[in-house]
């Protein structure tokens, strides 16, 4: 019995050990105003002042994503002369950890 309550304190100790390993890895967090699908041809025309449409609307909130993973939604806002997202809904911490 004291072998199986020392093997439960020694997973659980190595699980926290891993969850504070896992909080201090860096991400890289893109934001994505939308998306379109262009042939070939059409890239290799793209100037400077050419318009590529995406499938959004305007005022659409934004994607948020870690590895090209969606984790929350927002808009944009100004923080002090930059580009932010204010976040209007976020996936479920766990769900966001399932599908990193």
């Amino acid at each position: 019995m004291a072998e199986t309550e020392t093997s439960k304190s020694e997973e659980l100790d190595q699980n926290k050990i891993d969850s504070e390993v896992l909080q201090n890895i860096p991400v890289t967090i893109s934001v994505e105003v939308g998306r379109t699908s262009l042939k070939i041809r059409d890239l290799m025309r793209l100037a400077q002042g050419s318009v590529v449409e995406l499938d959004r609307l305007a005022g659409e909130p934004l994607d948020l994503m870690v590895n090209n993973t969606p984790v929350a939604q927002g808009e944009v806002v100004l923080v002090n002369d930059r580009y932010g997202v204010k976040l209007t809904s976020v996936i479920p911490t766990v769900d966001r950890v399932k599908n990193l």
